[in-house]
């Protein structure tokens, strides 16, 4: 079900680790953002959309996961948009022959057989030098940077003060690096400087995963990614809440302590 969480845009969270899809009304129709994750999900997404009166124009996906480039034929054959750098990721994917057993390790196994793959990855990069996304709608900033994925991007949808933030500024889940970057620590310091200089025009922020947040919010999920990306790079154990050995995401601890020795290991 769709979630109004600012004027003209609309979140619908999946049960697979809070995922969002969100939606942005433009004037012809709407913009779908990371639209995830099952088969039944993104049908609901696919008829909330219809109920609106609205059809489908385009989709963006924020980063090359798995879990940020999947479709539904319900959306229609419209433009679906990602960085330059993220679309020739899935392009190098999708050319061998056998993509889909590659991609299948890394599916939820409680999930994987709800998961649609036929038009996972059609993603269509931008000029390497957009800054916005090419559409009939509100402006949005395209704030590219190298933090987590190859590719990534948020979203500012500049006049609601609307940043889609990709897997990044979670208040669930603590920052995920990218181990095959050269400088994984930098690059994710760096991405959060950049949201930093836009912190003053954010009004509402909405992770890839987790709950939808304020500027109050945005900003403490600011601070406690620093400091989680800090301690790693200095060698200490974060004081992270995240990090719950006893809560819903237990296994958090398990990628922390893998993210520690492969850092160690580079």
């Amino acid at each position: 079900m769709l979630r109004q969480v600012a004027e003209g845009v609309w979140v619908h969270e999946s049960a697979f680790i809070k995922s969002n899809t969100v939606v942005v009304q433009g004037r012809a129709g709407v913009l779908l953002i990371d639209p995830g994750i099952t088969v039944d999900e993104l049908a609901d997404v696919a008829n909330d959309v219809r109920a609106m009166g609205q059809p489908v124009v385009a989709g963006f996906s924020t980063h090359p996961d798995w879990d940020h480039v999947l479709w539904h034929p319900d959306f229609g054959d419209v433009p679906r948009y990602g960085t330059a750098l993220g679309a020739a990721s899935l392009r190098d994917l999708l050319s061998n022959a056998d993509w889909k057993d590659l991609v299948a390790p890394g599916l939820p196994p409680e999930y994987a057989d709800d998961i649609p793959m036929d038009l996972l990855g059609l993603v269509t990069g931008l000029p390497a030098d957009a800054d916005r996304i090419p559409w009939d709608g509100p402006d949005i900033r395209i704030l590219e940077h190298r933090a987590h994925a190859v590719g990534h991007a948020a979203l500012l949808v500049e006049d609601q003060g609307v940043l889609v933030a990709g897997d990044m500024l979670s208040d669930i889940l603590m920052p995920f690096l990218d181990l095959d970057a050269a400088t994984p620590i930098d690059d994710y310091l760096a991405a959060l400087q950049m949201f930093e200089g836009v912190a003053d025009d954010v009004a509402v922020v909405i992770p890839g995963h987790g709950g939808v947040g304020d500027n109050a919010q945005f900003r403490a999920r600011l601070a406690q990614d620093r400091a989680y990306v800090e301690a790693v790079r200095d060698g200490r154990d974060p004081d992270d809440p995240r990090l719950d050995p006893s809560g819903e995401y237990w296994w958090l601890t398990g990628v922390h302590d893998w993210q520690v020795q492969r850092l160690a290991e580079k």
